[in-house]
């Protein structure tokens, strides 16, 4: 019983950073903090940290419910789980080619009129703040493709697969909380070409990774189509 616990243990530490990776391209922290810099425009300190707490809270809550929801979905709908890779790999590999060959100036547009008041900023933090500036419809197509992969045919083993996913989500949107609660200072300390480079790279990564997803599903549905 033992061996079976730490056996089950190693899926958590090999399907965390399997779900950090895949996801952080997509939430993006850093590029959009720099977007929700210019949504938000001159506002206290005290303002950008109060929505940095909602937005975090409220990300985690919206992926942990696609996570838990989305094997239903996908069951609900026939859809299998390779059509999935397929249909989201073409989506995150186009969103990553856009932003790799959008102009410096829309990448980091920001608008410089400030916010009508604390009240109307606190109704924006599911929509568009939460979603889709932070996790968007690409985050949540990743997030149905790592729930369906962490099911195993072992319970414990998918359990800890699932904790995996829970601690890459909860880590990624603590990044986003201090990106977003300190974008002005973040913003002042980076120079524009910086946050341009900053950007295209991960802009490349979004790219590779939409391409991997595809290429995984594709592969998949040509083995069902031919098989050997």
């Amino acid at each position: 019983m033992h061996s079976r616990t730490l056996h089950s243990l190693v899926h958590l530490f090999e399907f965390f950073p399997i779900a950090f990776s895949a996801l952080f391209p997509l939430i993006n922290p850093l590029g959009s903090a720099i977007i929700f810099l210019g949504l938000v425009g001159p506002a206290d300190s005290i303002v950008y940290k109060r929505l940095a707490r909602k937005i975090a809270v409220r990300a985690v809550l919206f992926l942990v419910v696609v996570d838990l929801v989305g094997a239903f979905v996908l069951t609900f709908f026939g859809i299998s789980l390779p059509v999935i890779e397929v249909a989201g790999g073409l989506v995150l590999a186009s969103m990553g080619w856009q932003l790799l060959n959008k102009p410096d100036a829309e990448v980091t547009a920001q608008t410089a009129q400030p916010s009508n008041s604390l009240e109307s900023l606190d109704s924006k933090a599911f929509y568009p703040f939460t979603f889709p500036l932070t996790a968007g419809p690409g985050t949540v197509v990743v997030t149905l493709t790592l729930a369906a992969h962490a099911e195993q045919p072992i319970a414990l083993d998918g359990i800890f697969n699932q904790l995996g996913l829970f601690l890459a989500i909860v880590a990624l949107c603590i990044m986003v909380y201090f990106a977003y609660a300190y974008a002005p200072a973040i913003s002042r300390k980076l120079s524009p070409q910086t946050i341009h480079g900053i950007l295209r790279i991960i802009a490349f990564i979004l790219l590779a990774i939409g391409v991997q997803i595809f290429w995984r599903g594709a592969e998949e549905l040509l083995k069902q189509a031919f098989p050997r």
